[in-house]
């Protein structure tokens, strides 16, 4: 019989270590747009960038690394403008398909 598994002693999960291609990114942003959250997806892009490095996508994104920060921290409401400039650093796009068919 095996002992009780305790969530303490699970490892720590960090996706971003998951998020090293672009393809990854877009996997991932499309799951998370598909929640219907503004506000998750801030988020997501935040931790996609983290991923990527801050300092990298804000500057390819005309952005200061401080200003990226504060858009894309969890529950920030950032403008369409700065997503997709974020987007576009981070090397996805966003794009609207139909819901059924």
């Amino acid at each position: 019989m095996t002992g009780k598994l305790r969530i303490s002693g699970l490892p720590e999960f960090d996706i971003t270590e998951h998020l090293k291609s672009e393809e990854d990114i877009a996997t991932y942003l499309t799951l998370v747009i598909e929640e219907g959250d503004a506000a998750e997806l801030a988020h997501a892009l935040g931790l996609a960038a983290r991923a990527r490095g801050m300092s990298e996508v804000a500057r390819a994104a005309g952005l200061t690394r401080e200003a990226l920060y504060k858009a894309l921290r969890p529950n920030a409401r950032p403008r369409f403008d700065t997503i997709n400039r974020v987007c576009g650093a981070l090397g996805v796009r966003l794009e609207a398909r139909p819901l059924h068919g």
